[in-house]
């Protein structure tokens, strides 16, 4: 462990070794992914899809290899257990910084199948990465705000048919659907901002669920609900880098499907928006309340340090 050495060191180190596993991966798998474009043959991609997601899934065996070597982060894990590698989940979690997606990878590599991000259009021009995400066929999502969707009534809905057509892939091999509901990174500014009613959470936004639910709703296993707190306060990817994250804290529950919600019209049918809307209200409410009970946990448990 090099968790010892001085910090911008640590970070350099941790830096290079991200980058050299990412240049190592990636050109495999563009290689696999560009023979799947070539020979569109459903048998092809049926061949292809799980060699492609074994890459990915050594690339971030790759990356928890580093995180060994250079961090010395204290890691307090629950809900592992009982988790199936060859079935389908809907998994949502808190979001607090870029560190979390590391965090789940590192976490649930294997354990459950790979897990496909949303991806905001623009995340596409990442060098190296945005390659990465097309051949992994993560899907990019343009997120139009309302007022441009006003004067482009055309591109409503363009999201949505977006998200229909990735579960109709994600339907052919085990695959683990990653949604956060916040739908963007906690910062006391955003919170302020939404008047959120939760103490550590921005408001829930349930139509990329329930879309997910109405398309691949009899796939899914259950809903893993995951949440992350870091007890000394949420990090900066540099600083993850640069060893700095010294605890986590990760709590992973299985929920049933909502069976009663899946065949929903959440587009059209007001009811069933109320009743998704109230499940991921109360869904929040639990998860606010059990980060609020770490939070405490971990202050009577730090170690009084003399003046």
């Amino acid at each position: 462990m090099l968790n010892f050495l001085p910090k911008p060191l640590v970070g350099l180190i941790a830096a290079l070794l991200l980058a050299f596993n990412a240049l190592f991966w990636v050109p495999v798998l563009l290689f696999f992914a560009l023979v799947k474009l070539i020979l569109p043959i459903k048998k092809i991609r049926l061949l292809i899809d799980p060699i492609l997601v074994r890459i990915a899934e050594a690339w971030i065996s790759g990356n928890s290899g580093w995180m060994r070597l250079t961090q010395n982060t204290v890691w307090d894990v629950q809900g592992l257990t009982s988790l199936n590698p060859r079935s389908w989940y809907l998994v949502n979690c808190n979001h607090q910084s870029w560190v979390d997606i590391l965090v789940l990878q590192h976490l649930l590599n294997r354990r459950i199948p790979l897990l496909k991000f949303f991806l905001k259009q623009q995340l596409i021009w990442v060098p190296v990465m945005g390659l990465a995400w097309w051949a992994l066929e993560f899907p990019f999502m343009r997120r139009h705000s309302e007022e441009f969707l006003k004067k482009h009534p055309e591109m409503r809905g363009k999201d949505q048919a977006t998200t229909r057509k990735a579960c109709e892939k994600f339907a052919l091999i085990p695959t683990s659907v990653m949604n956060f509901l916040e739908g963007t990174r906690f910062t006391p500014a955003k919170h302020a901002r939404q008047k959120s009613p939760y103490h550590h959470l921005l408001k829930p936004k349930a139509g990329g669920m329930a879309l997910a639910l109405n398309a691949m709703g009899d796939k899914f296993q259950a809903i893993l609900d995951v949440t992350i707190v870091y007890p000394d306060g949420p990090i900066n990817f540099l600083d993850f880098l640069a060893g700095k994250l010294k605890r986590v804290t990760v709590r992973v529950r299985a929920l049933p499907v909502p069976q009663d919600l899946v065949q929903g019209d959440y587009a059209g049918d007001p009811a069933v928006r109320e009743a998704y809307q109230k499940w991921v209200q109360q869904l929040w409410l639990e998860k606010d309340a059990q980060i609020a009970g770490i939070l405490k946990e971990n202050r009577l448990l730090a170690p009084v340090l003399p003046a």
